[in-house]
């Protein structure tokens, strides 16, 4: 898979690292819980669709920016790819 970063260009995906999912970030228990469910929860439960999917990326082995990628999970093709954070 190749993912354009747009600092760098397109690039390959063994420059990058996955951070997570983009749109449902789930809430941390407090640290100080000994809730076992909740930090189950925290986690291990993730939603898996097939489709159009947001995701955190960061490009690692490049200019180590953070980027928002939106891609198909079924056949991995991107639609869309932003900078996170400062432009600069």
């Amino acid at each position: 898979m190749i993912i354009p970063c747009p600092f760098c260009g397109p690039r390959d995906l063994s420059e990058f690292s996955y951070c997570g999912d983009a749109d449902n970030l789930a809430a941390r228990p407090d640290p100080a819980s000994e809730d076992q469910a909740a930090w189950n929860a925290y986690v291990y439960d993730r939603a898996n669709p097939a489709g159009e999917h947001a995701e955190i990326w960061q490009h690692a082995g490049g200019c180590r920016r953070h980027l928002r990628v939106v891609r198909n999970t079924v056949t991995h093709e991107i639609s869309g790819v932003t900078m996170l954070g400062p432009q600069g």
